[in-house]
């Protein structure tokens, strides 16, 4: 397949795709696609859903308020990221924007939100997750979007947490300095990053984690990280080690 003479506008469709399939946009794609973007009948775009692959698809029907794409064919197959959960104690506003669209775009599974002792941010907007892991998958190529879990408390997340997915939690005092080292000592396989609040777990959550035998803490370095990017950091350095950049 030729992909330099592809389409570079992307959306993501919450339908099955197949060639032939009539997908009937939201208002809020109609108006950008229509409205914003001036497509008229017969243009082409990119379509996915998360499930089925990345699609050409054709403007069918274009109107002020009413949009209809019609399926063509599949121009690249499913390609899931690393079976990767990121978790995070939730920051405030943009700061969490930015850091669901840098997870989303870093190819994770599964976004979910952990409060701590020292988190900030107790309420948490899951449907404006949601909407910003969408948008970054559909402006960096990503074929899936994360889900998105409820908020729950850090020991409610251990006491439930599959002992077979290795967890990674960031710790200021790591024994081993070098993250590249202690990553170097967990098999690859389904994985978890967890980054803490702004003020770090305190004494009794990291005791709490490092007594779990499905722990390993690594070091970011001699320098301290806001919490953003630090999840950057972290998920980078994963994908390096145990994920789909080796």
């Amino acid at each position: 397949m030729d992909t330099d003479h592809l389409p570079g506008v992307r959306l993501f469709v919450d339908v099955p795709l197949s060639g032939g399939a009539v997908i009937a946009c939201t208002p809020e794609q109609a108006n950008y696609l229509v409205n914003v973007l001036r497509l008229g009948s017969g243009a082409e775009i990119l379509i996915f859903n998360g499930r089925d692959g990345e699609w050409l698809a054709r403007v069918a029907e274009a109107g002020k308020r009413r949009c209809t794409l019609t399926g063509v064919k599949q121009v690249r197959p499913q390609l899931d990221g690393p079976d990767v959960h990121y978790c995070f104690a939730p920051l405030k506003h943009a700061r969490l924007d930015y850091m669901v669209q840098k997870a989303a775009e870093l190819g994770v599974a599964h976004l979910q939100p952990v409060l701590t002792r020292r988190t900030v941010a107790a309420r948490v907007n899951l449907d404006r997750m949601r909407a910003n892991a969408i948008e970054a998958a559909e402006q960096c190529g990503v074929l899936r979007v994360p889900r998105v879990g409820e908020p729950m408390k850090l020991d409610t997340l251990l006491a439930n947490w599959d002992a077979s997915r290795h967890l990674i939690f960031c710790d200021e005092a790591a024994e081993i300095t070098s993250p590249l080292a202690a990553l170097g000592a967990v098999a690859a396989g389904p994985l978890g990053v967890l980054i803490g609040p702004e003020g770090g777990f305190d004494a009794s959550e990291r005791a709490m984690l490092l007594e779990k035998p499905f722990t390993t803490a690594i070091s970011l370095g001699p320098r301290i990280m806001r919490a953003d990017t630090a999840a950057v950091a972290a998920l980078a350095l994963v994908n390096a080690a145990l994920g789909d950049w080796r």
